[in-house]
């Protein structure tokens, strides 16, 4: 009974005529380990107490007769229709709430356009190297910089900005998004998505070549600024062309000290696309859940990667180390087993911690939220182990490991130092 659970062949009616069907009003709830009657949770009449409509059903090994039973009555049919009319109603919307959505999305058309009018100042600003804050952040003040004068601009003849005006004048909203952290939210990301188009490109050429230089700051620190060279091939007039992609701070300014700075920032990786390979930081904590995401979806491309430094013919110190991460742990069925159980509880707490750092947390949500992580922990340690197993063993196929457990050998060392002791004592006490 221990090893009983929901499974997803559930979902599936065999019909006596050997058709299968679809059983779309099946729902599991992953939280409280239950099924239940998605329809009869919608329709279902007052009075009603059907365990598939209330609290849930879990019973496993009567669960296919109680499915099969209930199927067939005339509640759930009832409700299969009411909800199957719903369903046409709802694709030609015509609902009752159908003004309700309207309005939400209109809502959601309104805030689309303002931030399209956000990031274009934003653009416009960055593109042109121009400052954006002045001396307060307030609409209609005197020196309060670039953005906001902007965005004056923009309301003299937009429409979408006028109304959005007026709605922080009649105080509709609470948030009208021209603040600076606003603004530097917007700048990260441009900067993100045109850096990531730019080392696409660079990894599509057929040749490029790093270029490294430094300046000291106005505070005396050295700042390096990377520059990369390529050679555009992929049409027909050869092009050569030169991309800047940020500074970065040394301390040692001689050949070695600024390779091993771009080492470190690994800009580009051969094997490795998607996540990068972060290293574990003493003052950030979502640092570790960060290190070993990549490693967890990354984990065959990373043994390959290792592979390759090992057949580079490095340093024997290099070779060594990544013939031994690649065929000792990652190749391990045990450590991936350890890396998926780690993840996966590492990215529970640092979901909860991420909300209790919000400015607006108040004290119950902090409270349910740390229920609900207690309830997850527990859950995970008494029914999630076999899932985990399984998403071991699909990695270790996909990487041609042998999803088993290495034995380990146990040396007594109490026995081997009590035969040296006695084959050291013994001719002593015979003299």
């Amino acid at each position: 009974m221990k090893d009983r659970h929901f499974s997803s062949t559930y979902y599936i009616r065999n019909l006596s005529n050997g058709e299968k069907q679809d059983r779309k009003w099946l729902a599991y709830s992953n939280a409280s380990n239950k099924v239940f009657c998605f329809w009869f949770k919608l329709f279902k009449e007052d009075g009603n107490k059907t365990q598939l409509a209330t609290n849930g059903f879990k019973d496993w090994k009567n669960l296919s007769n109680k499915l099969r039973s209930h199927e067939t009555s005339n509640e759930h049919i009832t409700c299969m229709s009411k909800w199957i009319e719903l369903e046409k109603r709802l694709q030609k919307n015509e609902t009752i709430d159908k003004g309700v959505q309207e309005q939400i999305n209109r809502e959601r058309e309104h805030w689309k356009n303002v931030f399209l009018r956000i990031i274009v100042v934003v653009r416009t600003l960055a593109k042109n190297n121009l400052a954006f804050r002045g001396d307060n952040e307030k609409i209609y003040q005197e020196r309060n910089g670039n953005f906001l004068s902007l965005i004056e601009m923009i309301i003299q003849f937009d429409s979408v900005m006028q109304d959005h005006l007026h709605r922080i004048e009649r105080n509709e909203i609470h948030y009208h998004y021209p603040c600076h952290k606003i603004q530097n939210e917007v700048i990260q990301m441009l900067a993100g998505e045109i850096k990531s188009t730019i080392v696409k490109r660079i990894k599509e050429a057929k040749y490029f070549s790093v270029i490294l230089d430094c300046t000291p700051d106005v505070s005396h620190e050295e700042q390096m600024s990377l520059v990369i060279r390529c050679v555009d091939v992929s049409t027909n007039q050869v092009q050569v062309e030169e991309f800047f992609l940020e500074f970065l701070k040394v301390d040692d300014t001689l050949g070695l000290g600024l390779f091993n700075v771009l080492k470190e920032r690994k800009v580009f990786k051969d094997h490795v696309e998607g996540l990068t390979l972060k290293p574990l930081s003493q003052i950030r904590w979502e640092s570790r859940v960060e290190s070993i995401k990549a490693i967890r979806y990354q984990a065959p491309q990373i043994r390959d990667a290792l592979n390759h430094l090992a057949n580079l013919g490095e340093p024997h110190n290099t070779k060594s180390e990544a013939e031994s991460l690649a065929n000792y742990e990652i190749e391990n069925f045990e450590f991936l087993l350890g890396m998926i159980i780690w993840h996966n509880l590492l990215f529970a707490v640092n979901s909860v911690s991420k909300i209790f750092q919000r400015e607006d947390m108040h004290i119950d949500v902090a409270i349910i939220q740390l229920k609900r992580l207690i309830t997850f922990l527990e859950k995970y340690r008494e029914t999630e182990f076999l899932d985990t197993m399984i998403e071991a063993k699909e990695i270790a196929t996909l990487m041609e490991i042998d999803p088993v457990f290495c034995e380990k050998r146990v040396i007594c060392r109490k026995k081997q130092f009590d035969e040296n002791v006695s084959e050291e004592v013994t001719p002593l006490l015979q003299k």
